[in-house]
């Protein structure tokens, strides 16, 4: 019953937004809410299930977002006849060295080991910017204006999600196979390192997605909204909304989106709940909560633990696909630890880790109020602020202090559950 509640008040405040503002903001506001959910989703499996610290979900979103451009742009014809194959044979030639660098440590032994290893590597590395260097300013000497790059394989935009999902999931094996075997705050340490790294590829690597010139223009898998307005028989339909065509364009094309998301958020949490009800979720949970226990029995923990780690790890990945297409551009220079990092892990606290309905509620929630708090804060401002005198030194400092009310909600928020319900709005059973 606390459920229902729970959801229903939250649907309410989405409701009220609609009739106090407008039914286009909050289903703006709901469309990001549902992929906040996905993520949430995504670092509860990892905390909730195994309690496993990712403080890298950056990166991983990102991931995704790469990913719709890898998909879905069309290819760049000049930029491949500029460089294209001699890229893809530099970066085959950097995996060829990991590789052979790999083979070497485990072929020999004593003082060769570290000579052999570094000479591969070091061989490997002159011959891979040997042929990467000059490829790549080719490429990012093709119109750089507006191209730049190599583009993407110009497939629908539909399949760089799962692709998202991919790629997240092959950085998690990377930092998995790194760190899961060592102490809990090398996770954390190893998350955050690769987050960064991520994103400083993504901005410096112009012929990858165009660095901080940022990718616009991303296919969408709904109509556009300018199309819907030119259709005569669609403006006769909404004739009776009582809405202008503008209006009612941006509703339906947020409403086909919203179709979308939901579909997404409710296969994961329904493959999710499989899960943890399986066998398979009462021994994550049996290895969360006791490790050395588990082991006993004979469960490989480092094992079990790579695989939620990836698991989780490409469900960011997805709703990072996600959240580009909607946006339907690439910028890099956005992905901030603050938005990516913190929010999603106050969703899960709050929510209830350990619960996916409760990760779910608090990625409504947690989003609704960050976008909220600000235009409301700046009201109660106005109304605290109104009997005093204009040019006030106190006035115009509480004005000015507006912009910071989201984060002092998101802290007190978080102070208040963890003091009154330390386990959540939803506590996992």
């Amino acid at each position: 019953m606390r459920t229902y509640i729970l959801f229903g008040l939250v649907a309410l405040l989405f409701i009220g937004t609609g009739f106090v503002q407008s039914w286009n903001t909050s289903l703006t506001i709901l469309n990001m809410g549902l992929i906040s959910a996905i993520m949430a989703l995504g670092v509860n499996i990892q905390w909730g299930y195994a309690g496993l610290f990712n403080i890298g979900v950056m990166g991983f979103v990102a991931l995704g977002g790469l990913a719709t451009v890898l998909v879905s742009m069309p290819p760049t014809g000049e930029a491949w006849s500029a460089g294209g194959v001699r890229i893809i044979a530099a970066l085959a030639m950097g995996a060829a060295t990991v590789i052979a660098a790999v083979m070497t440590y485990a072929r020999t032994s004593g003082r060769r080991r570290a000579i052999a290893v570094l000479a591969v590597i070091t061989i490997g590395f002159v011959l891979y910017r040997t042929l990467f260097d000059p490829a790549r300013d080719a490429i990012e000497a093709v119109d750089p204006a507006s191209t730049g790059y190599l583009g993407g394989l110009g497939l629908p935009v539909l399949l760089a999600w799962p692709v998202g999902g991919l790629l997240a999931a092959g950085a998690a094996w990377i930092v998995g196979k790194t760190a899961l075997g060592l102490r809990s705050d090398y996770l954390a340490i190893a998350t955050l390192g690769i987050a960064e790294i991520i994103i400083a590829v993504l901005k410096n690597e112009d012929w990858l997605s165009r660095g901080v010139k940022n990718v616009n223009g991303i296919p969408r898998p709904v109509p556009y909204e300018i199309d819907l307005q030119n259709s005569a028989s669609f403006v006769e339909r909404t004739a009776g909304w009582g809405a202008s065509p503008e209006t009612a364009s941006a509703i339906t094309v947020k409403l086909s989106y919203l179709g979308l998301f939901a579909v997404v958020l409710i296969a994961l949490i329904w493959l999710s709940q499989r899960a943890l009800n399986s066998p398979w979720g009462r021994m994550m949970r049996a290895i969360r909560d006791n490790e050395v226990a588990a082991e006993a029995m004979g469960k490989d923990v480092t094992a079990r633990h790579l695989q939620v780690f990836i698991i989780g790890s490409a469900v960011c990945g997805i709703a990072g696909a996600m959240m580009t297409t909607l946006d339907g551009l690439l910028t890099p220079g956005t992905y901030q630890p603050l938005r990516f990092t913190f929010l999603i892990w106050v969703m899960v606290i709050v929510g209830g880790s350990g619960n996916n309905l409760g990760a779910v509620l608090g990625g409504f929630l947690i989003w609704w109020l960050w976008i909220q708090v600000e235009p409301l804060g700046a009201g109660l401002m106005g109304i605290i602020t109104y009997p005093m005198a204009d040019g006030s030194f106190l006035k115009g400092h509480l004005m000015e202090s507006v912009q910071h009310m989201r984060l002092l909600t998101m802290g007190v928020i978080l102070l208040l559950v963890l003091r009154f319900s330390p386990r959540g709005l939803l506590p996992e059973k």
